[in-house]
Formats: C-alpha cells, sequence, structure tokens
C-alpha cells in the first residue's frame, strides 16, 4: 500500500527567499499603518453607531458586524505581521 507523505517527511518542503532587510521593514511599517488605521477607523464607526439612535437600523447592523470583524482582525493580525517583519521571519517558529 503506498504510504501517505506529509509536509514534515519533506525537508525544505516550503523553500524559503532572501528578501533584503528594507524590505521587510517597509512593509512592516506598511502593516502597522494599516494596522493603526484600522483599529481607529472601525472603532468610530462602533462609536458612532452606539451613539447616534439614528444610526441603530436592521440594515446598519451588517455594517457594525462588518466593523467589528475588521477591528478584530486589525488588533489580533497586525502586530503579528509587524513585529514578524521586524525580526525577518516568521515568530511562531515552524510548528506555527
Amino acid at each position: 500500500a503506498p504510504q501517505k507523505m506529509t509536509v514534515q517527511d519533506v525537508p525544505r518542503a516550503f523553500p524559503t527567499v532572501d528578501v533584503p532587510d528594507h524590505a521587510h521593514y517597509t512593509i512592516g511599517v506598511v502593516i502597522l499603518i494599516v494596522g493603526i488605521t484600522g483599529t481607529l477607523g472601525n472603532f468610530l464607526v462602533f462609536y458612532a453607531f452606539c451613539r447616534s439612535r439614528s444610526l441603530q437600523t436592521p440594515a446598519n447592523i451588517l455594517i457594525i458586524n462588518l466593523a467589528i470583524s475588521d477591528f478584530l482582525m486589525s488588533i489580533t493580525q497586525a502586530p503579528v505581521f509587524f513585529t514578524s517583519s521586524l525580526y525577518k521571519h516568521w515568530i511562531f517558529g515552524e510548528k506555527g
């Protein structure tokens, strides 16, 4: 019977490419700016929705749902990506 192979069975299954340091730092700064903008912008949308009764319509609930999802993505993903860019490799190791 053929044996099923996994990624762990093949060394260097996902080769890396040498990327200049400035590219890591540039992408890290861009992601940091996008993360901060996304966090602040979506928080302001949520704040305006909560403070204004006229905005609290069933149609706007979809927009608030999207704003909350985007807010959570901004605060969870941007710091990890930014930190990984500064270290120039994935900070959680091979298993992560």
